[in-house]
């Protein structure tokens, strides 16, 4: 069987070794062999690899046949069910989805469906299996028959408010497709929790059975919280619970910035340095600072017919002109042979050096302001 090479997160390459070699191990967890089938019935070899990239621990072998179907014996625990009820309370409260529509991705016989209904909110779910999703149509519920393989399918009833997904990640061959395509069906402020068996634990504990050809991920906090970054999630909260059995995750889908605060702070340093510059008409004003910030100042603003000279400190930087703007970057001592009336400080971090350096060095007639991020601040000559 063809085993894989390169990381399914990230594309990253394994290590050349595997971490683990386990023989004979059993070709499934569920859908067991019958009695008639025990001939079939083949022992497999089990790779373990790590990626050298994102470090998330996973299989070299391909998925079980049935990997886009949730078979999952803990919904009839009566101990789980309890957690679960107040685990979808405590989620439904915090976010204020009362009434909104939330969907399980992998929701098997409608186990947790069942749950999340009696929080108050809207819920659907997807599952590939046939008679697992004319059971959950039977108790009620509205569920999709498929699989989110494909980052850009459409979902019906979609956009949803939340998702959960609860321990079926790790099953997938292409979590990014399928972390994508939640991604694409939701609302963009929705929130979700996401869940996979604690390989932390594991390690901790060396729990070498737990490992399985089902599972094709072995995710710690830290590799969760990388695949989770990756396809567009924000994690608000990664801890460990079911006794230390289960990662949860809470997460939220990221949005696009909002950076239009930008322009308006364009506007208003424009506007404090024209101010001041008509203050000094027929006159001459230097800027100091031959960076980049003072160079995006100058073009964005327009200055370059303002600006007699840019002063810097660098040699390597003088008789040489700004980007752009072709404005000559000179010595600081071209102040004493070529004398300007007002200097603009533009130097970031190092502007109060600066300062006094003009203080010290140069005419007191010199009138000094400096750039801050919060506006043009004019200093007082001692």
């Amino acid at each position: 069987m063809r085993k894989i090479k390169r990381c399914r997160i990230c594309g990253g390459g394994l290590y050349g070794k595997p971490l683990l070699i386990f023989e004979n191990m059993p070709s499934k967890a569920q859908f067991l062999p019958t009695k008639n089938l025990l001939e079939y019935d083949k022992g497999i070899v089990l790779k373990i690899n790590q990626c050298q990239l994102c470090g998330v621990v996973q299989l070299e072998n391909q998925p079980v046949k049935y990997y886009k179907s949730v078979i999952r014996a803990s919904g009839i625990s009566e101990e789980m069910k309890q957690f679960r009820k107040q685990q979808f309370k405590n989620f439904v409260q915090r976010f204020s989805l009362s009434g909104k529509k939330i969907i399980e991705t992998g929701c098997g016989a409608g186990e947790f469906l069942s749950i999340m209904s009696e929080t108050g909110v809207k819920v659907f779910g997807i599952e590939y299996q046939k008679e697992l999703v004319e059971k959950c149509i039977e108790n009620g519920f509205k569920v999709i028959k498929g699989f989110i393989g494909k980052s850009n399918c459409k979902l019906k009833y979609s956009p949803f408010d939340g998702f959960y997904t609860l321990s079926f990640l790790e099953h997938l061959p292409d979590p990014n497709s399928t972390l994508k395509g939640i991604y694409n069906n939701l609302t963009d402020d929705a929130v979700g929790i996401v869940e996979v068996p604690n390989f932390d634990m594991m390690m901790k504990k060396k729990l070498f059975s737990e490992f399985m050809v089902d599972h094709l991920f072995y995710f710690t906090k830290d590799t969760l919280r990388t695949t989770l970054n990756i396809n567009g999630f924000e994690v608000l909260e990664c801890r460990e619970i079911w006794y230390d059995y289960i990662i949860s995750a809470i997460v939220r889908k990221r949005k696009k910035l909002d950076l239009t605060s930008m322009y308006k702070q364009e506007k208003k340093i424009k506007k404090e340095l024209w101010t001041y510059l008509n203050r000094f008409k027929g006159k001459k004003v230097a800027l100091w600072g031959a960076g980049h910030q003072a160079f995006a100042i100058i073009a964005l603003t327009d200055l370059s017919s303002k600006i007699k000279y840019v002063i810097d400190s660098a040699p390597f930087k003088q008789n040489r002109y700004t980007p752009v703007t072709y404005i000559p970057i000179v010595s600081p001592e071209t102040i004493n042979s070529n004398p300007v009336d007002a200097i603009i400080i533009v130097a970031g971090s190092y502007s109060d050096e600066v300062s006094k350096i003009i203080q010290e060095k140069f005419s007191k007639d010199i009138n000094v302001a400096i750039l801050r991020d919060f506006g043009l601040e004019e200093v007082k000559r001692l």
